[in-house]
């Protein structure tokens, strides 16, 4: 099972830690309470509310002896995934006969990606070891409207040294008692990060706990989070008959480079840049790709396309609104493509432009540049956030 970097260098350790105590022959522990620290102190399994009837999932569940502990004592159904092969067959080793305990060897993501939704998740110290980008989005989509995510982390190690304040991970030690020390890469995050993740990814807070050592001199701090995805909210399906048509949705794709700016003559002798309708499920971005190549015969990627905003024209009665772009890189040299209305691409320097643009192309013009000496009739533009331009300007 592959997994990224650095959540291989943690699947390594954490299977190095799982061998050495199958051949020590190492107990699982019972648990007679549901911690969320290190110590048996704290909330316990009522944070997960009543879970009668629901579907639960232990992500990564280690030994299993938490989601064990839900099944014999809470009479609950629960999932529990393990990456770690050899904490996989521990587990297996104690409770795999556990009526209500399924025990299951996966990547934590790639079980969240295809699983059933689940009414609640929770990981007791595992949240730490798995990259947040890639792991909240997961939960989110297994995660079933309204339904609650607990998990503990790591605060402040047992040097003393307390959360990151951006999002990447720190080398951490993993004890291996009568073995040598492992040494995994944990996301150690300030709340105010990982409350920021869990609002970026659906997922709503409901309380954090603050979970210390017992003792005076041991530094080693825990904080339990408690989220909830949002629930989701309907929409009425449209009708099988489009609406009347009432508007037209164009992209222009500006290249200027070292030669200049790319213009092309249409058939009817206007001179534009190229682009053309946005088509059915099409994005922008892709609009102005295919257009490109269709036209020039250069090709550009979608995240070379920089989107400058929205031009609102009328064209009779009908809305003309155009999508001015800059195209930042491409290969190939344009050239008259077959059966296309425009070509004899040229490119064409911005203090001698010529006469005859269409309309469209000089407002993306100026709208791109609004110092451009350009005469056109007065379209509304609307940059998008991010983007130079006039704000909500008329230009002509």
């Amino acid at each position: 099972m592959h997994s990224p970097e650095p959540e291989a260098v943690n699947a390594r350790a954490w299977t190095t830690y799982g061998n050495h105590h199958l051949q020590r022959g190492t107990k699982v522990p019972e648990v007679d309470r549901f911690s969320w620290g290190f110590w048996p102190t704290g909330p316990r399994v009522e944070v997960l509310g009543d879970l009668t009837g629901l579907r639960i999932l232990d992500l990564c569940s280690g030994l299993g002896k938490h989601a064990a502990h839900l099944v014999r004592e809470h009479g609950a159904t629960v999932d529990a995934v393990e990456a770690s092969a050899s904490q996989h067959a521990r587990a297996l080793a104690r409770y795999g006969d556990l009526p209500g305990l399924s025990l299951i060897h996966a990547d934590a993501v790639a079980h969240l990606q295809t699983a059933e939704p689940y009414d609640v998740i929770y990981s007791v110290h595992g949240f730490g070891y798995i990259d947040p980008h890639r792991l909240l989005p997961a939960i989110r989509q297994a995660l079933k409207p309204r339904g609650l995510l607990a998990f503990s982390v790591l605060h402040t190690n047992s040097q003393g040294r307390g959360p990151s304040s951006s999002v990447v991970p720190r080398a951490e030690i993993l004890p291996l008692a009568g073995g040598e020390d492992q040494t995994v890469e944990m996301w150690v995050l300030t709340t105010k990060l990982w409350e920021d993740l869990c609002v970026d990814n659906g997922l709503l807070i409901d309380d954090i706990v603050e979970l210390d050592a017992p003792e005076d001199d041991n530094p080693v701090s825990v904080r339990l989070y408690r989220a909830r995805s949002r629930a989701s909210v309907s929409s009425r399906p449209r009708t099988t008959r489009p609406p009347e048509p009432n508007a037209a949705l164009g992209v222009g794709a500006i290249l200027h480079g070292p030669r200049g700016l790319l213009l092309g003559r249409h058939r009817r002798g206007t001179l534009e840049l190229p682009g053309g309708s946005v088509e059915p499920g099409e994005s922008l971005e892709s609009a102005v790709v295919r257009e490109l190549l269709e036209e020039t015969g250069c090709r550009a990627r979608e995240e070379d396309v920089v989107l400058l905003g929205v031009l609102v024209d009328q064209v009779g009665p009908v809305v003309r609104t155009t999508v001015p772009s800059i195209v930042t890189r491409w290969d190939g040299d344009p050239a008259t493509q077959p059966n296309e209305s425009v070509g004899d691409w040229r490119w064409h320097r911005l203090d001698h432009l010529p006469n005859g643009l269409f309309i469209p192309s000089a407002q993306c013009l100026t709208a791109w540049q609004p110092d451009l000496a350009i005469n056109h009739p007065v379209a509304r533009f609307y940059p998008f956030a991010g983007t130079a331009g006039p704000s909500r300007t008329a230009l002509g």
